[in-house]
């Protein structure tokens, strides 16, 4: 049996690396049944509406941050409401999410982790325990594992994993002290979904 969140993946017809480790290997359902779930998943079907693709965009996008319908429009309206351009900020309060902050520096194999990992009080933010996933974090913000943590069996390796991981350039990582640093506001996105798409539909129900 797949797990939901890989159906979610075969639905919407992309890798979204819901089930961390599992999603970048040969097991992953998008590789062994890329077709959509369903009696009829295999069958040809009629090009998308622009509605639809904007509803598809849109779906990827809440799936792969792990958010409710309710959190992504909160975030949307706040986004709409600055004097900045609507589609890179939007982005930049969700990648400035603590859940998604510690998943990038490496803590967590995935978005899901993180936030189990920050609601049992595992997280640290400039000293301070959190147990927020939904916290902003802001230049100059230091993310560490709670001391007392470190021993669990899901920090007890990540000495060597930190060392291969990919922090995004706004983000520093020193793996021997496993801390992190929020250096910058968000930038170089390497996201997989058209914002624009997004944008286009959040406009029309987001007042």
């Amino acid at each position: 049996m797949f797990n939901t969140r890989e159906k979610k993946e075969r639905s919407l017809g992309t890798r979204l690396f819901l089930k961390a480790t599992r999603s970048a290997s040969p097991k992953a359902a998008m590789v062994r049944r890329p077709s959509r779930p369903g009696e009829h998943g295999k069958d040809r079907r009629r090009a998308p509406s622009e509605f639809s693709r904007q509803l598809a965009e849109k779906q990827k996008f809440k799936a792969a941050y792990g958010l409710r319908e309710a959190a992504m429009r909160k975030v949307f309206q706040k986004a709409s409401k600055s004097a900045a351009t609507t589609g890179p900020l939007f982005v930049s309060l969700l990648e400035r999410r603590l859940d998604n902050v510690v998943y990038r520096l490496g803590f967590a194999p995935s978005r899901s982790v993180a936030r189990q990992a920050i609601g049992h009080g595992h997280m640290m933010v400039n000293g301070r325990r959190v147990t927020i996933p939904s916290i902003q974090v802001r230049p100059g913000d230091v993310v560490t594992i709670r001391p007392q943590s470190k021993d669990n069996a899901g920090f007890r390796t990540l000495n060597e994993s930190l060392k291969k991981n990919q922090t995004p350039t706004w983000l520093s990582i020193d793996p021997e002290k496993m801390e992190g640093k929020v250096t910058s506001l968000p930038k170089d996105f390497d996201i997989p979904f058209d914002i624009a798409l997004v944008v286009d539909y959040y406009s029309k129900i987001v007042k």
